[in-house]
């Protein structure tokens, strides 16, 4: 019997994943609600000042604001072809990956992944559990074959974690990204087939 290597027509729901982290803290990954905006902002803003690895700066995420957030939530809850996951522990959002569709015929079977957690919980597999996550998602979806992320070429965690789920460096835009400090940095483009 030949197996068909379309994915099933029907949208994959995400059930809400419960994890012990090695600290002894339960991990929470579920999909956001409105109610979470100001968990996401404050999460989102404290990222901003401990990393210069998102575009975002800091100022710049001060310009957001609650009902901002409110409406970024609803653009993941309002598509089927798009997801954003939160990574939640003693009840506050640490991180959160996406996965973003442009709308375009021609690019629908791609979508761009973005994922981020706190400094004061990286280490402990919340990346990894987020990857994990938004792969069941992917590979469950009608349309998406192909996922890229964009990653700075200093972030060398960030890019050992991709390359650990299978994603492939396929090119760079040399100085793509301007840090804090005046210097130039390339930004890498990798993929993973789902």
């Amino acid at each position: 019997m030949i197996k068909s290597s379309r994915k099933p027509a029907a949208f994959f729901y995400f059930r809400t994943m419960r994890h012990f982290l090695p600290n002894g803290a339960e991990l929470i990954i579920r999909q956001p609600t409105t109610a979470d905006a100001t968990g996401l902002l404050d999460n989102f803003q404290r990222m901003t000042q401990e990393t210069d690895f998102l575009l975002f700066t800091y100022a710049e995420s001060l310009e957001l604001s609650q009902r901002t957030e409110e409406d970024y939530i609803k653009t993941y809850l309002g598509n089927s072809d798009q997801l954003m996951l939160l990574a939640v522990v003693e009840d506050k959002v640490v991180g959160s990956i996406t996965i973003n569709h442009s709308g375009y015929h021609k690019k629908g079977h791609t979508a761009e992944m973005g994922i981020a957690v706190e400094h004061a919980w990286s280490g402990l597999g919340i990346g990894r559990r987020l990857m994990t996550a938004m792969l069941r998602w992917a590979e469950q979806h009608k349309k998406i074959q192909l996922l890229y992320l964009q990653v700075f070429a200093t972030n060398d965690r960030a890019m050992h974690l991709y390359r650990n789920f299978g994603f492939q460096e396929c090119g760079r835009l040399p100085n793509g990204i301007e840090l804090r400090d005046g210097q130039y940095v390339d930004l890498v483009t990798m993929y993973r087939q789902v």
